[in-house]
């Protein structure tokens, strides 16, 4: 018996039903491309094949590579199962994981590395077209903002795209069981609609980084930091009021403020 491995932070789901809950938020058709992080024992990957998608599979872990080579002989053979025996992370810095023009992501992330993939798929050139990810609930319901307070992984999600929670994970699910619950985020709408280019995608992130700077500050103080005497101008053009915090305004709000302070 294989058991996890702490220093991967892997815990395999254990629920066929939860397992089919993503796939069907996945929205998966027969020729569909999926790349799947961290596949383990391939318990997602079966149900993701059921469907007639491909999948590309990528897996850290030497021990589940014979594993997964031997239960998915026939898929292998056949050219729906692609398995790259690599790290995620290092294969996103240095380039070298080839991906189609269309393609979908879903996967139950190391909860260590959740912020680092959100940040690299969002923001790289060939970017997938929905996103199913296995999310510590906190993080999820941060994404989401569930308790109408905005932060910058929040923004920057919606930036790019439409999340939403699609269910919640009891711990109980998983082997081992973590110690906190976990929840299935659709990130849908995936595109690069509020950005001209590269330069102005750096912008807004700019603008957004410099109003969170200190959380006790008022957006106004925050932003005149960095952006000086025309922050005032900018906030009244925008229809913002000084002394609102970063946390209290929309998505829409920031784009308005990119553009009257670029």
């Amino acid at each position: 018996m294989i058991h996890a491995k702490k220093s991967l932070g892997q815990n395999f789901l254990n629920s066929k039903a939860v397992a089919r809950e993503i796939v069907l938020a996945g929205n998966l058709h027969e020729g569909d491309v999926v790349l799947e992080i961290g596949p383990g024992k391939g318990f997602l990957t079966e149900e993701i094949l059921k469907t007639d998608a491909y999948v590309i599979a990528v897996e850290k872990d030497d021990r589940m590579i014979p594993l997964l080579q031997e239960k998915f002989i026939a898929e292998t053979k056949e050219g729906r199962l692609i398995l790259i025996h690599g790290d995620i992370v290092e294969l996103l810095e240095t380039k070298s994981l080839v991906l189609p023009a269309h393609y979908k992501l879903i996967a139950n992330i190391p909860y260590y590395i959740t912020g680092y993939l959100l940040r690299a798929f969002l923001e790289m050139d060939t970017k997938p077209e929905r996103m199913i990810l296995m999310l510590q609930k906190e993080v999820a319901d941060r994404i989401v903002a569930r308790d109408k307070k905005e932060s910058v992984l929040s923004i920057a999600v919606k930036a790019y795209g439409t999340p939403k929670i699609i269910k919640k994970v009891p711990a109980r699910y998983f082997t081992p069981a973590p110690k906190v619950d976990s929840a299935v985020l659709a990130i849908e709408n995936i595109s690069n609609k509020h950005f001209t280019d590269k330069n102005d995608e750096k912008f807004f992130f700019e603008v957004v980084r410099a109003g969170f700077a200190h959380k006790r500050k008022q957006l106004f103080g925050n932003l005149k930091d960095v952006f000086g005497e025309k922050t005032l101008r900018a906030l009244d053009t925008s229809g913002i009021l000084p002394n609102v915090r970063a946390e209290d305004i929309s998505l829409e709000d920031w784009l308005k403020l990119k553009g009257e302070l670029g």
